[in-house]
């Protein structure tokens, strides 16, 4: 059986050493799902670091990451395995060219591990030499119902059946995290079958620190500049809220324009770095960044 960490304190200084910066909830939940082995289910807005978690875990426990994106019309077939065909039709032109008329041979060949190729679940589930690997099924709201059953069996089991060679069952579950954006609503079954985190945008205090962990180069006033003014651009009427992604971008936009603080200016340039949409940016540009710079900094001296 693999050794995971025997503490919570152990699991935060995991995440630290990989500078994801997060809270004892996270790290709790995070224990939990290793040592219970239960998927972890996290959902959230895009961009607050739900992915990072996964790259984050798998680094500090010297494990494989096996990421599974979720995709519209996503199918069973296309997560576990797919036959290499090119490989196939060299393989049968090669005995119709040598005479080889052994039907069954040609067929128990052609049909064998070394034409098949393993998609994301199915490498999931062989064994690995540094331990079970970390499963990330991304944003898996995308998909459809009949993926979201047929997810529900491979975690009840993990296993998967290929009709060709037969069922391969995972000797040690793997480290299973599932992310959702909240575009639809997952199945209720599904969710049950795992543990639930949901990844908030973070405090002032802690956003602060994970830019600096990110972005040394970026200075104090800067980082409280650059945070301060994003937090309050989350509070405007968006259609899409800037990420901790976004805010990390803008902070390496800025530090490569030699900015040392904020400016209405500075902000109106680089918008598109922290803000995806055009009616975003032409709603916040000009006079608008202006007001919420002075906002954000209005409110900054308070806390302080």
């Amino acid at each position: 059986m693999a050794s995971f960490p025997q503490s919570i304190d152990n699991v935060l200084r995991i995440f630290a050493g990989q500078n994801y910066i997060c809270g004892r909830d996270l790290g709790t939940v995070a224990f939990l799902a290793l040592n219970l082995q239960k998927p972890l289910f996290l959902e959230g807005e895009a961009g607050v670091g739900k992915t990072e978690i996964a790259k984050a875990l798998a680094a500090g426990l010297g494990r494989r990451l096996i990421r599974l994106q979720c995709y519209e019309g996503l199918d069973a077939a296309a997560a576990i395995y797919e036959w290499n065909f090119s490989a196939q039709m060299i393989a049968i032109r090669t005995a119709e060219a040598s005479g080889n008329t052994d039907r069954g041979a040609l067929q128990s060949e052609l049909f064998s591990q070394d034409y098949l190729i393993r998609r994301p679940l199915l490498q999931a589930m062989e064994p690995h030499d540094a331990g079970p690997p970390v499963l990330l099924i991304d944003e898996v709201d995308r998909t459809d119902e009949p993926f979201e059953a047929f997810l529900l069996e491979a975690l009840s089991e993990f296993q998967v059946t290929i009709p060709e060679i037969g069922t391969i069952k995972a000797q040690e579950p793997p480290i299973v995290i599932l992310t959702s954006n909240r575009t639809r609503e997952v199945h209720d079954a599904l969710k049950r079958r795992c543990l639930y985190h949901w990844v908030d945008y973070p405090t002032f205090t802690r956003e602060v620190e994970i830019l600096q962990a990110r972005v040394p180069g970026c200075t104090a006033a800067l980082s409280n500049d650059i945070v301060a003014f994003v937090q309050e651009l989350r509070g405007e009427d968006l259609f899409k809220n800037p990420g901790i992604a976004e805010t990390i971008d803008w902070a390496r936009c800025l530090i490569a324009l030699d900015a040392v603080a904020l400016s209405p200016e500075v902000i109106s340039d680089t918008l598109g770095a922290v803000l995806k949409y055009q009616d975003d940016i032409a709603k916040i540009a000009g006079s608008e960044a202006t007001r919420i710079l002075n906002e954000a900094r209005a409110n900054l001296a308070k806390a302080s």
